[in-house]
């Protein structure tokens, strides 16, 4: 798999569309399944590189070695496909944080397209990188993304 674009828009304070992190894919050749266009599972690769590379673009190299993340739960919902070529603009921000859980939603659409291809809302747990126990997502994570939570 290529290596995932940058990420630019909002890093801080992205808790909307309107204020989301934002990267720009082109839908590779090997990403279209048998029916010509963009296959389900790669929009869940592209939410879960997305996620990543916020957390990575905001974070110290420290705090990536104390702390990790596992997803719990995704839920997506497919409205336009995305054919071989095509750009898409993946958008993500965060949203209500309660305890070690923290919810990232993702919304996957063409430029200047007024609904999403894809849509996804995915469930996050923080996890102490040591003991691989739940930990609170506190005021330090909140205050770094520039979130209430």
């Amino acid at each position: 798999m290529a290596k995932a674009p940058q990420i630019g828009g909002n890093l801080v304070g992205a808790s909307s569309f309107e204020t989301a992190a934002l990267q720009t894919r082109v839908a590779l050749p090997s990403e279209i399944d048998e029916l010509g266009h963009v296959n389900n599972a790669v929009y869940l690769v592209w939410a879960q590189e997305v996620a990543v590379a916020h957390w990575r673009a905001m974070t110290s190299e420290t705090m990536r070695g104390d702390l990790i993340w596992v997803v719990l739960r995704h839920e997506i919902d497919y409205r336009d496909p995305v054919l071989p070529g095509e750009t898409v603009e993946v958008r993500t921000w965060l949203g209500r944080a309660s305890g070690p859980r923290f919810e990232r939603h993702i919304d996957i659409r063409k430029p200047g397209a007024a609904r999403p291809c894809a849509k996804v809302l995915t469930d996050w747990c923080l996890l102490d990188a040591r003991t691989r126990k739940p930990k609170r997502v506190g005021e330090e994570i909140l205050t770094l993304f520039g979130v209430s939570g």
